[in-house]
């Protein structure tokens, strides 16, 4: 999901961030960073920061996870320390107190507000080009392929249907979830999830040959691991958290956020899940 930045934006996230040890609006703690289960203490010129939810951060580290947060699709940020040995914390921290314990430059903040505000729309929704108006067409049934476009039809005087999967004028029955009658629809994301590249994540021992996109087990909308952090994943559709290895909810799942399940990589995924909203 992540989405390509600009020259000027990749510049101000390289910069090096630090905290004013006389900004009197932040608690420092002589704690090490608890973003970072690397973290091994050594620079002690490094101020850490307290947020909300009683965990320290670094500027740097604080800003690295809520991007990566980003790019799976999630806006909103939840602090992924671990509490109790294995339990994440997950508590929520409002954007406010991210851009200013993250130290955000303004094209930080602007790459920010906008993916957050895009993200916000395509929540319930899904939204792409008319294949022939080009007007921006919301698809609130999820499970419905068939898609009528309001300007096309008043246009036209009759109604004009097409097929959101293949972008072809509506062939066939509906409503349908699979496939419409146009020869060659098929459901790329179904591609993708039988054909994606295996990767290992690299925090979590012994997470090796692992398809690197998934569908969620909940709304079966489709996400890549970051290969950086744990193995769980905050879906931002449904709001469910799950195990990008095994597959099961976080609540399901046996083994630890860092270390592999116990019943090893699930396979990959056939079918994608139909999310029933309540």
């Amino acid at each position: 999901m992540a989405a390509k930045i600009s020259e000027v934006l990749r510049r101000s996230i390289m910069r090096e961030k630090k905290y004013d040890p006389l900004d009197q609006t932040m608690k420092f703690v002589d704690r090490k960073n608890e973003l970072d289960p690397m973290d091994s203490d050594e620079d002690e010129d490094s101020l850490r920061a307290e947020m909300s939810c009683g965990h320290a951060v670094s500027p740097e580290s604080l800003a690295h996870w809520c991007r990566s947060q980003l790019d799976e699709g999630n806006y909103e940020f939840r602090c992924p320390a671990l509490v109790e040995g294995t339990k994440q914390c997950n508590k929520v921290w409002t954007y406010q107190e991210v851009r200013r314990l993250a130290d955000l430059s303004p094209e930080e903040m602007q790459h920010f507000e906008v993916t957050m505000a895009r993200l916000t729309v395509q929540q319930y929704s899904e939204n792409q080009p008319c294949p022939q108006c080009k007007t921006i067409v919301t698809r609130m049934d999820l499970s419905n392929l068939c898609v009528q476009c309001p300007i096309c039809t008043a246009d036209k005087g009759q109604v004009y249907l097409f097929c959101w999967q293949c972008m072809k004028p509506w062939k066939g029955r509906a409503p349908r979830s699979k496939r419409c009658n146009n020869k060659g629809c098929v459901n790329k994301d179904l591609e993708l999830l039988r054909t994606c590249k295996l990767v290992s994540l690299p925090q979590v021992q012994g997470a090796d040959s692992c398809p690197s996109i998934r569908a969620c087990p909940t709304c079966g909308l489709r996400v890549e691991h970051n290969q950086e952090y744990c193995k769980n994943l905050h879906c931002p559709r449904c709001k469910i958290s799950f195990c990008f290895i095994c597959l099961k909810l976080k609540s399901e799942c046996k083994g630890t956020p860092y270390k592999m399940c116990p019943d090893g990589v699930a396979p990959r995924q056939t079918a994608i899940p139909k999310w029933k909203r309540k």
